[in-house]
């Protein structure tokens, strides 16, 4: 204990060159650690939208945008598909399930989708209140479309056109809430789901000139997006390449796309991993060159502890404790300074309805960081210990004041 004292008391008389240290260092944590707790909760979040969906199919057009759109609703759609292709695809004997999706209207920027109620099945999903939607113009809402709208079971809201806010509100045709799900941490939680023939109903009513119209409108019926679960391996080598072959159909792998998203955001998390990484490395140096200054500062000092009796090793010891004092105080200044973006990240991407991040997210890795990073403080003092080892304490007595 008194070497702990000693070791802060020889920190404390060098405040600013400690200080520094401190700063340099909690920057390199702060930059390895958001990055970790940034793509962890992405990558994470990315698995629990998959949700064993091994097919999208949509209209021609970019996979990417289809799958983002369809699995992640953070795109717009390529189009429609015709209501047929959802009962054809079901006819495939190498599909096991197919869940039809229709978008195109939004609740104060929140997407209204159009789906059956086995869409709640795929994900896991219970309800915090009320019940399944069964019948046109009834609304389930996720966690966050409730939290963030304040509707609840019971209450009235009128969809706008188009999947942002500002659009054109259909009025005439107002949404029932009847549900109200549980947190899942999906793509549920931004939803409000709502049965096909809502979506179909409220467009009809909107376009449709007479009944001849309408009549013609309900033959043509389209929806935006299907899922499909595959039946057997042998479906991810032909289905895709069938889909492809139909008039106007497009397939998307989310497995495959995703991992094409993965692998470009993942440059850009790399970019940080070595900046921090290489600020962690630079301060260790800084870290290195303040305790070597110290020790030769010290030296009157350390010799005449080794005259009162302490043992090299203690000196060492002491040295040692001044890099890990500093690598923990960083560390723990690092990981605050971390958390503290991801909240702050969390709470802009919220207010754009994007990709939810939780703020008090705590990844399992930065568990590993402090004995880490008193490993590389350890390396950091070896040299100004070793120095305060070999301190020659006659020759020290000696010189001249």
């Amino acid at each position: 204990m008194r070497l702990w004292g000693l070791a802060w008391r020889f920190l404390a008389a060098r405040p600013a060159a400690a200080g520094l240290s401190v700063l340099l260092l909690a920057l390199g944590w702060a930059a390895v650690a958001f990055v970790v707790l940034v793509s962890e909760q992405v990558d994470r979040r990315v698995q629990r939208d998959l949700a064993g969906i091994d097919l999208v199919v949509g209209a021609k057009g970019s996979p990417m945008q289809i799958m983002l759109s369809g699995v992640f609703h953070l795109d717009v759609p390529t189009g429609n598909i015709p209501l047929s292709t959802i009962e054809t695809l079901r006819q495939q004997p190498l599909v096991a399930q197919v869940w039809p999706l229709s978008l195109g209207d939004s609740v104060k920027g929140w997407r209204i989708v159009g789906s059956e109620p086995s869409y709640l099945d795929l994900y896991g999903a219970r309800l915090a209140a009320g019940r399944p939607w069964q019948a046109p113009l009834e609304a389930v809402l996720g966690a966050e479309v409730a939290r963030a709208t304040g509707l609840k079971v019971g209450d009235r809201f009128a969809g706008s056109h188009g999947l942002g806010e500002g659009g054109h509100a259909h009025d005439s045709h107002p949404y029932i809430v009847v549900g109200v799900l549980a947190p899942t941490g999906s793509a549920l939680d931004r939803l409000a789901l709502t049965d096909l023939a809502s979506v179909w109903l409220v467009h009809e009513d909107m376009h449709a000139l007479d009944d001849s119209d309408r009549a013609e409108m309900v033959e043509a019926r389209e929806v935006t997006l299907a899922l499909v679960r595959y039946r057997s391996p042998l479906a991810a080598a032909m289905l895709p390449r069938w889909i492809n072959a139909q008039d106007g159909l497009q397939a998307a792998s989310p497995a495959l796309e995703s991992a094409r998203l993965l692998r470009m955001v993942g440059a850009g998390r790399e970019v940080l991993q070595g900046f921090g990484a290489l600020l962690l490395l630079s301060s260790l140096l800084s870290l290195f060159i303040t305790q070597l200054n110290l020790v030769r500062e010290r030296q009157g000092d350390l010799a005449l502890m080794r005259l009162m009796g302490a043992a090299p090793w203690r000196l060492a010891v002491m040295v040692a404790a001044q890099a890990v004092m500093v690598v923990t105080a960083s560390l723990a200044l690092g990981l605050a300074a971390a958390h503290g973006a991801l909240a702050l990240l969390a709470h802009w991407l919220a207010g754009r309805q994007a990709l939810p991040l939780d703020p008090g997210f705590w990844s399992p890795t930065e568990w590993w960081f402090w004995p880490v990073g008193v490993a590389l403080a350890l390396v950091a003092a070896a040299g100004p210990a070793w120095r305060a080892m070999r301190t020659d304490v006659t020759q020290l007595l000696q010189a001249p004041r």
